[in-house]
Order: C-alpha cells, then sequence, then structure tokens
C-alpha cells in the first residue's frame, strides 16, 4: 500500500489508489508476480509501473486472497512509503489519487481492500 505524509502541511496520512479501467474499480496498486519473482519485489515493481512512484518498503501487512472471474488470488500487500515519481496515465491504470485514510475507505471498490487501510495505519502507528 502506497502511502506518504500529506504535502499539504498538516502531517497526514494519505493513501494512494488507483482507478483500473478495464475493471472499473478503485484499488491500492497489485499485480501479478513474474516467473521466480519475490513478492517484496514484485510489489515494488507493480507499484512503480501503476504509479509511477518509487517507495520504501515498511511492515508487511498481510495477504489477501479472493477468487477472480472463478480462478484462486493471492495478494501480499505491506506499507511502502512514496519517495518520488510522476503517475502517467495507461491502459492499465487512468487514475491515480492520494486520499486521507477515511476517504480511500469510501473510495474502495471491494470491502476487502478497506482492511488493508486499518492494517497500514496500525502499522504506521506501531513504529
Amino acid at each position: 500500500m502506497l502511502w506518504r505524509r500529506s504535502p499539504h502541511g498538516d502531517g497526514g496520512t494519505e493513501i494512494c489508489l488507483v482507478h483500473r479501467p478495464k475493471y472499473d474499480d478503485w484499488s491500492h496498486p497489485k499485480g501479478k508476480l513474474k516467473r521466480a519473482e519475490d513478492t517484496l519485489a514484485g510489489a515494488l515493481r507493480e507499484v512503480l509501473e501503476e504509479t509511477g512512484h518509487h517507495c520504501v518498503p515498511g511492515s508487511r501487512l498481510g495477504t489477501v486472497r479472493y477468487l477472480a472471474q472463478g480462478r484462486p488470488k493471492e495478494v501480499t500487500y505491506w506499507a511502502a512509503e512514496a519517495t518520488d515519481g510522476t503517475f502517467v496515465p495507461n491502459d492499465e491504470v487512468d487514475r491515480l489519487v492520494w486520499l486521507t485514510p477515511p476517504a480511500a475507505r469510501d473510495r474502495l471498490t471491494q470491502p476487502r481492500d478497506r482492511l488493508l487501510v486499518d492494517a497500514l495505519l496500525n502499522a504506521l502507528h506501531s513504529t
């Protein structure tokens, strides 16, 4: 889960969400691992590919398992603080937003993704 400190001076946390036109949904950046790719390396690659942002990985937030179009999916998430980068819309991700945690919870399409917002906040507050 890509996050940053708000650039608006209040120091609050903002969470990055992406819109995928293929599914018309709002989600955390995620994707498929390449053959023999480590899960953390894959997560960092996918974040960069989908958002254009580099990041520093932090705490592991957990693994989510679900069915997508009848096929099992497994996604492992980390807290990942954005460092630098610029978003460029593409075929896979056409929009990116930075939202406060409550606004991110509201915007996320899948209820399972909302639980990750709490996991991120817990990880950030425990460090």
